[in-house]
């Protein structure tokens, strides 16, 4: 789900603490938030092979693209692996939480930076047709990629219209529940995002209307760049681009909410929201984004798991990270995606699209332009929802606690409650949700509810989709010996105290 400031990104990774696993409570993934592009991807150093034709050779265009990096992860961004080691973090939301270390990822690139080697000239004049035919469509193969490279090098600030007879194509009838029906419903409620701060730093990303006043849902990594004295705008698939200014973000929950300047109501068509309590695996889901600066791009796939334990970095340096318990999906999400919706078969939100599993790295992270390799992680819109409600009413979000400190070294066997707390505090508030249950340092919390836990950001994701007040039943390991206690959870405001 790879965190990118530039724009365009947790469940644990095969090869890396935590890695993707699949069982539910597998250990969090570092995660590379899906951003926009803010760097342009190189030619491949492949070209592109036509059917029937021989393998070409090596591109002689540029081979190498620069990282983009992201302000927290889905933006979408590569970010580090989760976080490990013998630091404690508060589970009660105390804040900033350790975040795990950025890990780069090799950019990618795609266009038509290549020469064509000149085919062999079959005898006769038949060959010689064939031929002809063959040249003409690698020169219009090669031309169209070289537009296609252009468009994503420019990122979006332009467009390019090309006339054609459709000879009636636009007048096809199309089922309104198809893939085509969601996404006409749905592509004129998402925006490009383009953040900019005051030292030049920052990418694309995407965004959804939330409501008619102007407010829109996206991550924090994709406007982190903004909110001290920079630049944000918002642009429709019609072209129409409108000012906008940062209402409220959360690091931790990695929800930003945007408000539109200027913006009529009459553009504002805010998008249905489902209940991601209710999605199963295996449910169709719908991704719309800004992939490397393609706006508007529809990709498709699945529910591929749920509550995947997910922790990613902005890759920005500081100490802060995101915790979620995201759904999986294999719809492709490339940086750029990061804040675009994740739709049900029926066009209902059903998650936010904010980080990626990078391939070559790992692990999650931010600070490179990773490509989809069908590991996608989005924010349940019920959490999602709540926390721009609270950014909104308050712009301040609010996090459920049990005032406790927890180990976030990697490890299969719980959440052991640390010794001592963060800067030498009490690792159990006095007084707090975790010391009124009976709850003490060295205990291993072992389950939430029916939800396993595996480790300590696996536990703080998971808090993290509840609400301060809510009750909770929490299983833990004192001495060898399994104990269970009923836990109400408190509240914390804001993302640093």
């Amino acid at each position: 789900m790879s965190t990118e400031n530039e724009g365009t990104e947790v469940p644990p990774a095969p090869s890396a603490p935590p890695v993707p696993v699949d069982s539910p409570a597998a250990s969090p993934q570092p995660s590379s938030a899906p951003q926009g592009g803010a760097t342009t991807p190189p030619p491949p150093s492949t070209p592109p092979r036509v059917p029937g034709t021989p393998p070409q050779g090596p591109a002689a265009g540029p081979q190498s693209g620069e990282a983009a990096a992201g302000a927290a992860a889905p933006s979408g961004a590569a970010a580090g692996p989760a976080p490990h080691g013998s630091t404690a973090s508060p589970v009660d939301g105390s804040w900033p939480p350790p975040a795990p270390p950025a890990m780069p990822a090799s950019g990618g690139g795609w266009g038509a930076g290549y020469q064509q080697p000149a085919p062999a000239r079959p005898s006769g004049r038949r060959g010689g047709l064939i031929a002809a035919v063959i040249v003409a469509a690698l020169f219009a193969g090669g031309l169209g990629g070289g537009i296609g490279y252009t468009l994503a090098k420019n990122d979006d600030t332009g467009s390019t219209t090309v006339s054609v007879s459709d000879n009636g194509a636009s007048q096809v009838k199309r089922d309104p529940n198809s893939i085509a029906g969601v996404a006409a419903r749905a592509l004129p409620s998402t925006v490009t995002i383009e953040a900019q701060g005051s030292n030049g730093r920052g990418g694309t990303g995407t965004g959804f209307v939330f409501d008619t006043q102007g407010h829109i849902i996206t991550n924090n990594h994709v406007v982190a760049d903004a909110v001290d004295g920079g630049r944000l705008t918002a642009t429709f698939p019609d072209g129409k681009k409108y000012a906008a200014e940062v209402v409220g973000h959360a690091q931790g929950y990695d929800v930003a909410v945007i408000k539109l300047k200027d913006a009529p109501s009459s553009q504002l068509k805010p998008l249905p929201l489902g209940d991601s309590d209710k999605v199963a695996v295996g449910d169709q889901t719908i991704a719309i984004g800004a992939p490397f600066g393609l706006s508007n791009t529809v990709t498709t796939g699945i529910i591929s798991a749920k509550n995947r334990p997910v922790a990613s970095s902005d890759g920005s340096g500081e100490s802060r990270a995101s915790y979620m318990s995201a759904l999986q999906t294999d719809a492709s999400i490339n940086p750029g995606n990061s804040g675009g919706p994740l739709l049900d078969a029926r066009g209902a939100v059903i998650g936010i699209n904010s980080a990626i599993q990078s391939a070559n790295n790992g692990g999650f992270g931010s600070s490179g332009q990773s490509g989809s390799i069908g590991l996608g992680f989005a924010i349940p819109i019920n959490q999602a929802k709540y926390v721009a409600q609270q950014l909104i009413k308050t712009g301040q979000p609010v996090y459920a606690k049990i005032g406790a400190s927890v180990s976030l070294e990697e490890s299969s066997s719980g959440a052991q409650i640390t010794d001592q707390g963060v800067d030498g505090s009490d690792a159990v508030e006095p007084g707090g949700p975790a010391d009124k249950a009976g709850l003490e340092p060295g205990d291993v919390i072992t389950k939430l509810d029916d939800t396993v836990i595996d480790s300590g950001p696996t536990l703080i994701g998971e808090i993290w989709t509840h609400k301060p007040g809510d009750k909770v039943k929490i299983t833990y390991k004192r001495d060898g010996v399994e104990h269970t206690t009923e836990v109400t959870l408190g509240s914390r405001v804001g993302d640093s105290d």
